[in-house]
């Protein structure tokens, strides 16, 4: 799992094992320590109380929970991310994303081993 925070949004990349965990009723956590006593667990897993994502964050924990039944379909299609935009009071909202970890077309020295291969480009593509 990685974690980016930016601004007021938040944004997830799972591998395929780990979205299949999560697609099945499992959870996905990290813990990224700070010092001996402070510690950030980051955590995503499905609810089927959610009608849409929602974040949470107390006790040094941030959760996402998706929506049982769009978790599934996500992980069984070619689907990329789940979106959502969470508000938070003054108009403001928290925008979430959790994705599918897709393999870089460049090289990079992260572990890449169980990402998604990257979407198939159309043959008329002007890229």
């Amino acid at each position: 799992m990685k974690v980016r925070i930016h601004a007021n949004s938040i944004r997830v990349r799972l591998t395929q094992s780990e979205v299949s965990r999560v697609a099945g009723g499992g959870r996905v956590e990290q813990t990224t320590s700070f010092s001996p006593l402070e510690k950030l667990l980051s955590r995503v897993e499905c609810s089927p109380q959610v009608r849409k994502p929602v974040a949470t964050f107390g006790n040094q924990s941030l959760t996402i929970l998706l929506p049982s039944v769009e978790a599934r379909q996500w992980a069984q299609s070619e689907q990329i991310g789940i979106e959502a935009d969470q508000p938070i009071g003054d108009g403001t909202f928290l925008r979430l994303i959790v994705e599918k970890d897709l393999e870089c077309l460049q090289p990079r020295a992260e572990e890449t081993a169980d990402a998604f291969p990257p979407p198939r480009r159309s043959a008329d593509s002007s890229d």
